[in-house]
């Protein structure tokens, strides 16, 4: 059984349905997404910089491509890791660009305390407005999302390649792709109530605290059950960094329905490839930090037998900040026996209804 607790924001007081059960390794577990929002805090930077299947394939790239030359780090964290990385690699120079100000002033704390540091430059504020010379021959950015394109990666290096980069000058990581699959949410969670994790309530209120008030936030699934996706896995969002980097973009797929069951939407995850030769991270089969994120599609969820298909149209259109993109899905499902189910959600970065569908009024009440 869920619990609910109350979180007051701007005047408002939203109750949140939360799982009192603890946290536990491989245990299934709702968050609010969080990589998109300026509320990174010591715990979230750490799981970062303990992310072995990350780190292994950053640092490879970098042991690669970072020697004898410029690297521009770009949203270095609180322990300019890549920056460090690059530098200790080989690089002639490594300038760190960080917009956070108290993550900020922890790396300058970092830097002061590096042996290297004359080989490290760190600046304060957005890579998008900021000027400086020389040009870099590499870009090292960890601004990928659970949502490959959620934390804005795509217009970020998009500006990073056409104003801090040489001509013919590297991004890593290489490739991202979100895949998506259809699924129902509860068979995400089996044995659990649909509830938000109690240690993520924090970030919630710090997310709807920056924002303004609550809305219907982008919901991230820690260890979902894998057994309960009901079809293949096709990509929705495709960022190539080194070659047609797209800000915005439409994509159609056909999910074939492999397996009897319910659905009422669908869980996206990543890829990742930081050497275009290299066995890509798998977000959903290894053990990262990324996680997954479920989008709900239809009011209920409904039944499916192998031979149904899901058709599902995912847009990415950047936000009113011009950094983020908004998510728009609409999916039609056709049975075999020749029913058509229509869904649709609109996932804005921020803004937008809040306990517009049934998921999220389950999740949240007012008072």
């Amino acid at each position: 059984m869920h619990e609910t607790r109350e979180i007051k924001t701007h005047g408002r007081t939203v109750c949140v349905h939360v799982d009192p059960e603890p946290e536990r390794e491989g245990r299934p577990a709702l968050w609010p997404t969080v990589g998109e929002y300026p509320i990174y805090d010591q715990f979230l930077y750490s799981t970062m910089t303990t992310d072995h299947e990350r780190n292994e394939r950053f640092r490879a790239a970098l042991a690669k491509l970072a020697p004898g030359r410029h690297v521009l780090d770009i949203g270095t964290g609180e322990d300019l890791l890549w920056a460090r990385e690059s530098v200790q690699a080989g690089a002639r120079h490594a300038l760190a660009v960080e917009v956070i100000e108290p993550a900020f002033h922890k790396a300058a704390d970092t830097l002061a305390a590096l042996d290297q540091r004359d080989l490290i430059t760190l600046l304060l504020g957005e890579s998008t407005t900021l000027q400086f010379a020389p040009k870099a021959d590499v870009c090292v950015a960890e601004i990928i999302g659970s949502l490959a394109g959620a934390e804005g990666a795509a217009a970020v290096l998009t500006d990073a390649r056409n104003r801090h980069l040489v001509p013919g000058g590297l991004v890593v990581p290489h490739r991202a792709v979100t895949l998506a699959a259809a699924v129902r949410l509860s068979d995400l969670l089996p044995g659990q109530p649909v509830a938000f994790a109690e240690a993520s309530l924090p970030y919630l209120q710090s997310i709807f605290d920056w924002h303004g008030g609550p809305f219907d936030i982008r919901l991230r699934i820690e260890n979902p059950d894998t057994d309960a996706l009901l079809s293949d896995g096709r990509p929705v969002e495709v960022l190539d960094f080194n070659g047609e980097l797209r800000t915005e973009q439409r994509t159609t797929v056909r999910l074939a329905i492999t397996r009897a069951g319910h659905v009422d939407g669908v869980l996206t995850w990543l890829n990742l490839w930081c050497l275009p030769d290299e066995e890509p991270l798998d977000a959903l089969r290894m053990r990262t930090n990324w996680a997954s994120i479920y989008f709900p599609l239809f009011d209920r969820p409904v039944p499916v037998e192998p031979g149904d298909v899901l058709e599902l149209t995912v847009e990415t259109a950047l936000s009113d900040d011009g950094i983020h993109p908004d998510y728009h899905l609409g999916a039609t499902l056709r049975t075999t026996g020749g029913e058509e189910h229509h869904g649709s959600l609109a996932s804005p970065h921020h803004g937008g209804p809040f306990r517009a569908h049934p998921v999220y009024q389950a999740l949240f009440s007012t008072t």
